[in-house]
């Protein structure tokens, strides 16, 4: 009789865990948290009290991975600007993501902005910072680096993930503008599918 009214156990999926350091205190943390889908998978952008040049976003995601217990699955990025970093910094930044699975590095030239900006056009001509801060406005009047979620719809995401990997040449983080944080965004909506 027992047998009759059990119900077969399931199996709960696991929850990837993307682990994102960002040299940004603000924008890039609201961003990513608009990505973050409990249910399926947990994005999770560090806090930081000040913006991180590139050696101490790293020295901060090594201790981080170091210390949690990331899967196997899991995935560690560190997220900054280009800004005026001295090459050899981002470089450093860009070996540490190849030497193994599971980390990542993305880089907008020249700020997160630019990223923001492929959500609405194609960013061409984009050249300075006030170039890609001008250009942003002109989309969204009300932009102060806090991320409206309306504004960055699951359609416009998927836009500028187009946009940016039609804009990106690899090897390497972009010197021109450009971005690669469609790689992590990529990355974070196949986890979701």
């Amino acid at each position: 009789m027992r047998g009759r009214f059990s119900r077969p156990l399931g199996r709960l999926r696991y929850k990837r865990q993307f682990v994102i350091v960002a040299e940004g205190t603000v924008t890039e943390r609201e961003y990513f948290a608009l990505l973050d889908d409990a249910s399926i998978v947990r994005v999770r952008c560090l806090k930081n009290k000040r913006s991180l040049p590139p050696q101490e976003a790293l020295r901060c995601v090594e201790q981080y991975v170091k210390n949690a217990e990331l899967r196997k699955g899991d995935e560690a990025w560190v997220v900054v600007d280009r800004d005026s970093w001295q090459e050899e910094h981002l470089d450093r930044l860009q070996e540490w993501a190849q030497r193994a699975s599971g980390r990542g590095f993305a880089l907008s030239n020249p700020k997160f902005e630019y990223w923001l900006l492929l959500h609405f056009e194609d960013g061409s001509r984009v050249r300075t910072p006030d170039d890609c801060d001008r250009r942003l406005k002109a989309r969204v009047p009300d932009y102060d680096k806090h991320i409206h979620p309306g504004k960055f719809t699951e359609e416009r995401i998927v836009r500028a993930v187009e946009r940016a990997r039609g804009r990106h040449t690899p090897p390497g983080w972009p010197r021109n503008p450009g971005t690669t944080v469609h790689l992590l965004v990529e990355r974070i909506l196949a986890a979701k599918a």
